[in-house]
């Protein structure tokens, strides 16, 4: 710019703000044409934009459902290059979903050829496949050609294409709709068509009636693919009010006999939209990983319908147990969103309830009724222009004659005649008479005009009524809802509903009996801590055979149903399924492969876990508590800490709590005794200070009842009992006294 140039100039103070300005515009702009013209669906037709297209589409290549079938590459590729310029790829996908009863409750396209399965494999190229449209196609279309909507060009102005389709049927609901915009979404499960009918009808009848009383019409969804509805009906009543919610839809299944009590599930239904195969092989995986023990196995026996076996690994297992934890671990059970947003006019996104859904189709349905009225009766109006033009002209058939043979322009003077009593021809009842062919002067041909212009003034004052009441305009969407019904209710193969109700029942926890056979085994672990089971009771003193250097430490009886509690030196707990144990005829494996036990912790402990039973923690440094057995059961293989320890110091002591005092020995020999009432009662921690020391730790520590007197084994082997426990008998976190004459050099009780 020159310095002469005195044109003002515009800086902004923030130089930022055109193209903030900019990008929010063109942003904006982005938006709305996602949400209008891609991600939401029409209210009135339930439709996309892409999906009305493909149909109309179809529509101009003339694929009735009676009709011939034409390459989906055509389709495609008509609907691309005519009024969807998107890929191919998407349209044939949209297409190709249309014609999928497995995700569309009414298809709308009839598919010859591989459009995909419930396994979730894909279809087959659009050059393989062909396609015409389905009856409910043609009842979404039906009205087009009477001006029954609005159409507007094309993306290049070549073309006209409908805004909206005429719809005979809430689609929208029956069959469903999802879709994610910018910002917003949309999530509609489909509805059975002769529920909607009901519901509809019942608006019609009474246009204020409340949503709760259109649930006695329309209980819930009908998907394609069956199943079971668990959601309760007031969840169902709420979503449908606000329209938000969802719906628990569980597969079902039956229980089928194979003979001497064996059995086994077999599913007939999975929830809609979930992949067969990918079910199947997440399933496999829960076996694999043992996260549901109830289960040996899973096969495929579907062909054209659905037959999945599920195998239980016992028969003494509860089918309605397996199933319980196969709903809360895999896709056999699913939670289906419920959001209605949709496009109120096919303009206004909006969530609606599901009254405001049927109440835009039905007003809908009136639009286009009065819309094809109209286009009736102009119709109607024209062909009685003509039709008394004809009657005139065989009322003076002879002048016509000699006007149309000797006048040079027969159409002029046929206007300027006069006909009898001021009656003159119109400019099309002129071009219609030139236009008659000999043949229609006959005498027969007039009563037959006549016929048809008194049936049609008929048809005209009965459309001329209908625009003029309410009460016939509804009166006839209701006749035009039943014919509907009578096409696609429940008295069809395809209308009969397919998904069920049933309340869910809830299993909060599997008894570890029901997913094992009860059987007895003997534990075996050695020192270094090699373990395994061998079948039966075997006698505890039984000759056992381990590796080299090794020897045993824990012997004892339990069942393959038991738990198995391991306390290591870190103060950990572990816990073992005792049916997971390796069997006898080796030596066994380490336990440190079946628990994460550190290589530098030592076992303390193994013994089988007692419900509701309390045991005596203590630690090398001499503190300890009494803690719950339910509450230090691990969940992982990592397990659960319990008794706090920190540097040199151990867990030490781990004692089952039977009577009423604790009984502690130092490494100094000295014992001390109180009540086990002193102790406190927790699920983790340091604990409390058992006996006092000056030097050294913690020996052992023991619960006895007072009355009974203490208990230990000499160096003989013998069981020595002390009854009067006067001189050791003190408080809690005192020194105690040297032990009693005969007291083990081991300084243990055991």
């Amino acid at each position: 710019m020159s310095d002469t140039d005195d044109t003002p100039q515009e800086t902004p103070s923030n130089p930022t703000e055109p193209l903030r300005r900019a990008l929010g515009s063109r942003y904006l702009q982005y938006a709305l044409s996602t949400i209008m013209h891609r991600a939401l669906p029409d209210a009135r037709d339930g439709l996309k934009p892409v999906h009305r297209r493909i149909l109309f589409a179809m529509r101009e290549l003339r694929l009735a459902s009676n009709g011939r079938f034409r390459k989906s590459s055509k389709i495609s590729g008509d609907v691309m290059g005519n009024y969807h310029p998107h890929g191919d790829a998407a349209i044939y996908d949209a297409m190709a979903r249309l014609a999928q009863d497995f995700n569309v409750r009414y298809p709308l396209v009839d598919g010859q050829g591989n459009f995909g399965n419930i396994d979730g494999d894909n279809p087959a190229a659009s050059r393989y496949t062909e396609a015409r449209m389905t009856m409910a196609a043609e009842v979404l279309l039906e009205g087009l050609n009477e001006d029954a909507v609005d159409y507007r060009d094309n993306y290049d102005g070549t073309l006209q294409e409908p805004i909206v389709l005429p719809a005979a049927f809430p689609n929208l609901l029956a069959n469903g709709s999802s879709g994610i915009a910018v910002g917003m979404a949309t999530n509609i499960p489909p509805h059975n068509i002769d529920e909607l009918v009901a519901a509809s009808l019942h608006l019609i009848k009474t246009p204020d009636a409340r949503d709760e009383t259109l649930l006695k019409y329309v209980p819930g969804p009908d998907f394609p693919t069956g199943g079971i509805i668990v959601e309760p009906k007031e969840n169902i009543a709420k979503a449908y009010e606000t329209g938000r919610g969802s719906f628990r839809l569980r597969a079902k299944w039956e229980v089928e006999e194979l003979g001497r009590g064996q059995w086994q599930i077999v599913v007939t239904e999975i929830p809609y939209q979930v992949a067969k195969s990918k079910l199947i092989e997440k399933i496999a995986e829960l076996i694999q990983t043992k996260k549901v023990p109830l289960l040996a196995d899973i096969r495929d026996e579907s062909a054209d319908d659905i037959r999945v076996i599920l195998e239980p690994r016992s028969k003494n297992v509860d089918p309605e147990v397996l199933m319980g934890m196969m709903f809360r671990n895999s896709d056999l059970e699913i939670r289906f969103s419920l959001n209605m947003n949709v496009l109120i006019d096919g303009v206004t996104p909006k969530v609606c309830s599901l009254k405001e859904v049927l109440r835009a189709f039905l007003d809908h349905r009136r639009d286009v009724l009065i819309r094809r009225s109209n286009h009736r009766l102009a119709q109607i109006d024209k062909r009685l222009e003509v039709l008394e033009g004809y009657i005139i002209a065989f009322l003076n058939l002879d002048r016509v004659i000699q006007i149309i043979r000797t006048e040079d322009d027969p159409k002029a003077v046929m206007l300027a005649e006069d006909w009898g009593g001021d009656v003159f021809l119109t400019e099309n009842q002129c071009e219609a008479i030139l236009n008659m062919r000999l043949r229609s002067l006959r005498k027969l041909e007039e009563m037959e005009l006549r016929n048809e212009r008194d049936a049609l003034r008929e048809e005209r004052a009965g459309l001329v009524e209908l625009l003029g009441s309410d009460e016939l305009q509804w009166g006839q969407i209701a006749d035009q809802l039943r014919d509907v019904r009578k096409q696609f209710g429940k008295g069809t193969a395809a209308g009969k509903r397919r998904t069920d109700f049933a309340e869910a029942t809830e299993i909060e926890e599997v008894p570890l009996e029901m997913m094992i056979d009860k059987e007895p085994i003997t534990v075996v672990c050695s020192k270094m801590g090699w373990v395994r089971a061998m079948k039966g009771h075997i006698a505890l003193d039984s000759a056992l055979k381990f590796k080299d250097g090794d020897e045993g430490r824990f012997v004892f009886h339990a069942e393959t149903t038991d738990r198995l509690l391991l306390l290591g030196s870190n103060g950990r707990f572990y816990t073992i399924t005792a049916a997971n144990l390796p069997g006898g005829r080796g030596m066994g494996e380490p336990v440190r492969l079946m628990v994460d036990l550190p290589n530098e912790a030592e076992i303390v402990d193994l013994f089988i876990h007692r419900p509701s039973g309390k045991l005596l923690l203590a630690s090398s440094a001499g503190d300890g508590f009494i803690a719950p057995e339910d509450e230090i059961i691990a969940q992982t293989r990592t397990g659960k800490q319990v008794l706090n320890v920190k540097g040199d110091v151990r867990a030490l002591v781990c004692k089952a709590v039977n009577g009423d005092h604790v009984a502690v020995v130092g490494e100094n020999r000295k014992v001390l005794v109180f009540s086990i009432e002193e102790l406190p009662e927790m699920a983790r921690g340091k604990g409390v200070r058992l006996q006092k020391y000056k030097d050294g730790g913690l020996s052992d520590a023991t619960t006895f009842t007072l009355a009974d007197g203490l208990s230990w084994k000499d160096p003989a082997g013998r069981t020595r009992t002390e009854g009067d426990l006067s001189e050791w008998i003190g408080k809690r976190a005192t020194a105690g006294r040297m032990a009693p004459r005969g007291f083990p050099r081991d300084n243990t009780f055991t």
